[in-house]
């Protein structure tokens, strides 16, 4: 969710202050990382999962509020827009039959939660965009009353000084204009957590990096936007567009964009931290009143909540996190390519993958992203999105392949490997990985699934675009609470 804050006007005296304790921070991080004072000996990982809440016709529930009221844990938070909530899995461990345990506790809580949410008259959707969003369901309006999310919408249109462009081409074509960051709220995804060393974190960041594409190809669940069909995985480019603070002009100067899979392969944590106070202005220029500096003399661990504020609005797609839990810090890779559904099942798989194969990649004695250059790893991304599982992309040895022949024979092996060296027990990856191999096999994850589907509604000539996409959502529902994993689902 982000951090909490509070709506204010900033001055140009607020501007100047935040930059002068940005880059103190940034210089007693860089202290922090010589001298080794972070928590990595025991690594855990956690998860986030955004979810669109519906009503009984299919459509939009603009219901967060009393649908979190009803539910009343704190696992549960809001989201950016009014039908968004988001679920935070507590940390844990991966080791032996943690992942089965994962997956009991999530899809518990997700069933305590939908029962409440039905009292608030809406359902719970893991997809990663909802089908059946219209323009009008996604204005100023439709956002959270969170004033995180309206202080952000005022400072990146301050920062733009015009309105939104968004423009999509994919199997239909997509241009609309907006006002507000609300289509961002569109967007729901799943976000993996991983805890690792200042020593070993540049290592997992250029593996989450490489395997970010494939991850894209095998998870897209976001096929559908408005009523058209675009990318398998439309997620990628409408929040690359939703949230960018850049107008015509600034873009054609080459600036960076605040939606950033980046621009190289990296040394250590610092580097990134360092490019988001060199590159990025601030959104939320909020200073605390503490010194980092005699904090860290003292023998405390500062907070360092203005690069983490900082952090929280450049938007990479593989982000580096520092948090101070019981008084140690730490450093986490997080993970936020992927979408948001189609079931718990094919999420935990989705993890047990992503979890395997950026252990076997890091540690690997010769690093695959030696042997790749950066802009290629960022063109499997982007192919990937459009795509989905039937692209091609680039792999070291390989040249262009199919990303199901890819994790078929190179990749689900080093996955496998991964995880037993994180001790998950033989039975556990087998199941799981067993589902990614699945959706190589069949060709089937959700966004083949909702798009055969809706072909299918269509084809039968009764129903038309608007009708067969609430029909295909209402589809969707029953197998998702069954958590029958996607290659399973019936057209």
């Amino acid at each position: 969710m982000g951090e909490e804050v509070e709506r204010r006007d900033f001055t140009r005296e607020d501007r100047t202050k935040y930059r002068q304790k940005i880059r103190r921070s940034l210089d007693v991080f860089a202290a922090m990382l010589r001298e080794s004072r972070f928590d990595f000996e025991r690594p855990m990982t956690g998860m986030e999962i955004e979810l669109n809440l519906v009503d009984d016709n299919a459509d939009p529930a603009m219901r967060n509020a009393e649908v979190l009221a009803a539910i009343s844990d704190p696992d549960f938070q809001t989201e950016l827009g009014q039908f968004n909530v988001e679920i935070n899995v507590a940390p844990r461990r991966l080791a032996g039959d943690g992942n089965a345990e994962l997956e009991r506790e999530l899809r518990a809580s997700l069933n305590h939660a939908e029962k409440h949410a039905r009292d608030a008259g809406a359902h719970m959707v893991m997809i990663g965009i909802l089908p059946t969003l219209r323009r009008e369901h996604l204005t100023a309006a439709s956002l959270s009353t969170n004033p995180r999310y309206a202080l952000l919408n005022e400072q990146i249109f301050a920062a733009r000084g015009e309105d939104l462009d968004i423009k999509i081409d994919g199997v239909d074509r997509l241009a609309v204009t907006t006002d507000s960051i609300a289509p961002e709220a569109a967007c729901t995804s799943t976000q993996f957590h991983l805890q690792v060393s200042p020593d070993q974190f540049a290592g997992y960041w250029n593996a989450a990096q490489v395997v970010a594409g494939v991850q894209v190809a095998l998870g897209a669940n976001s096929p559908l936007l408005f009523g058209r069909e675009l990318w398998r995985e439309t997620r990628i480019p409408l929040f690359e567009q939703a949230t960018d603070t850049r107008s015509e002009e600034i873009r054609a100067q080459g600036v960076r964009p605040r939606v950033w899979f980046g621009e190289r392969w990296i040394t250590s944590v610092f580097d990134l931290f360092e490019e988001n106070v060199r590159y990025f202005p601030a959104l939320l220029p909020i200073c605390a009143d503490d010194d980092p500096e005699q904090i860290l003399e003292s023998g405390d661990t500062p907070d360092l909540s203005e690069l983490r504020l900082h952090n929280g609005t450049v938007y990479r797609w593989n982000r580096p996190i520092y948090a101070v839990v019981n008084g140690r810090p730490h450093l986490r890779v997080e993970n936020r390519v992927l979408p948001a559904g189609p079931t718990v099942l094919d999420t935990v798989a989705n993890g047990a993958f992503y979890y395997g194969l950026v252990r076997a990649l890091a540690l690997a004695d010769r690093p695959v992203w030696t042997q790749m250059s950066f802009s290629a790893a960022e063109e499997n991304f982007h192919t990937a999105a459009r795509h989905g599982i039937a692209a091609s992309v680039f792999w070291p040895g390989l040249g262009y392949v199919p990303v199901s022949e890819l994790v078929l024979r190179r990749l689900l092996p080093l996955a496998h490997q991964g995880l037993e060296e994180w001790g998950v027990s033989r039975e556990q990856r087998e199941r799981l990985l067993g589902i990614i191999e699945q959706r190589c096999l069949t060709g089937r994850n959700g966004a083949t699934w909702q798009v055969d589907t809706l072909h299918k509604l269509e084809g039968e000539g009764h129903l038309d675009r608007q009708a067969a996409l609430h029909e295909m959502l209402r589809r969707y529902l029953p197998p998702m609470h069954e958590n029958i994993p996607v290659h399973e689902w019936p057209v």
